[in-house]
């Protein structure tokens, strides 16, 4: 007998299968600025010990609240309510602990339990009233930054509120966002003289880096759940259709409406996880804490290779937009160049980055 092959199977090169990985851009652009910073700040230190610390603590602050957006994104919307989320999760954090004088871990699942209510609110009026999410969340963007202001200038007299350090010291769940782990570790590679010690002062002797920052941590743990819920599960599979055709993804059963509205928690969760890191690393909120991190994170995405239409996009891809935004900034920095260039890197990587998603998408449905 002859094997019959089903006419809707196309084969696809290895080629073209890499070609059209959301990622590609991503990587190559990793490379690139990888390589350009190795030329011109190779000898300044960015490359040793402190100098990794530095970039790569910065690439995971990016990267907490690009795998919110990254999943939203897929699944078709956007919140532009992340960088108002994160001042208000610190204020509420600050006020609960400080002002009322409760555990610091009380407040810290307040905050959380706000941020998630908040979150299925955005989700919810965007399914009820049918309105744009880029409409719903702008909305909550104003609403969440005024009500930081007014809180704590209600409670405190003031936008920035002290004390949460002080408040945190022995508390369990705030060294889950503000501590260390691997310290001996450290510790270790010092005395081997692998890494530099501190030479004078009260920390002479000690490494110059005593742990890795539960920031990196969290950042790291958010991005493996992430990647395996977008690619390992059957609810990953439900984002992507949820965000490539709504409709046609409700005649075969998705529940469209429950995964949009959740993807909107989990955004707000990671906005809070973000929040919660900044406030035990400086021991206060501020009202302005999160100022354009929606736009930053979005960018991540995009840089990543996610459509703005939905439907297709990596979580390995933003983790690598958030890389590059990491390095490029502490990069300017050792390399001694204008600070404001690195607005202007935005902007330009922005352009190629939704010029490379185009043709992406262009070559995935064959369009001209």
């Amino acid at each position: 007998m002859t094997a019959t092959t089903d006419e809707r199977v196309k084969s696809v090169s290895g080629f073209r299968r890499a070609m059209i990985r959301p990622e590609l851009g991503a990587i190559c652009g990793t490379i690139l600025v990888f390589v350009f910073f190795v030329l011109i700040a190779g000898d300044t230190g960015m490359f040793a010990a402190q100098g990794v610390m530095n970039w790569t603590l910065v690439s995971a602050q990016f990267a907490i609240i690009a795998v919110g957006a990254c999943l939203l994104m897929i699944a078709g919307e956007f919140d532009l309510s992340v960088g108002s989320m994160i001042g208000f999760a610190g204020t509420v954090i600050a006020i609960v602990s400080v002002q009322w004088g409760w555990p610091v871990w009380i407040a810290i699942v307040c905050a959380f339990a706000v941020a998630l209510a908040i979150g299925a609110l955005n989700g919810w009026l965007v399914i009820r009233t049918g309105l744009p999410s880029f409409i719903v969340t702008l909305a909550f963007l104003y609403i969440l930054r005024g009500l930081t202001i007014w809180l704590s200038i209600l409670t405190t007299r003031q936008t920035i509120i002290g004390g949460v350090g002080e408040a945190a010291q022995g508390d369990w769940l705030a060294w889950l966002f503000g501590g260390k782990i691997f310290g001996s570790l450290f510790v270790w590679l010092a005395d081997a003289n692998l890494i530099a010690t501190y030479d004078r002062g009260a920390r002479s002797g000690q490494p110059i880096i005593d742990g890795i920052p539960m920031l990196i941590v969290w950042a790291i743990g958010l991005m493996i759940f992430a990647h395996v819920l977008l690619t390992r599960t059957r609810f990953g599979n439900w984002i992507y259709a949820a965000g490539g055709d709504a409709q046609a993804a409700r005649y075969v059963g998705v529940p469209v409406d429950r995964v949009k509205i959740l993807m909107f928690m989990f955004t707000a969760f990671c906005a809070t996880v973000f929040a919660t890191c900044q406030v035990m690393e400086f021991g206060s909120a501020a009202a302005d804490r999160g100022l354009l991190k929606e736009f930053e994170a979005i960018i991540c995405v995009v840089i990543g290779g996610a459509l703005l239409t939905g439907g297709y996009g990596s979580v390995v891809g933003a983790a690598l937009g958030a890389l590059i935004f990491g390095v490029v900034q502490q990069g300017l920095f050792f390399a001694g160049a204008e600070s404001s260039l690195f607005r202007v890197f935005l902007g330009t990587i922005l352009i190629l980055a939704v010029i490379m998603n185009t043709f992406i998408r262009r070559m995935i449905t064959g369009e001209r």
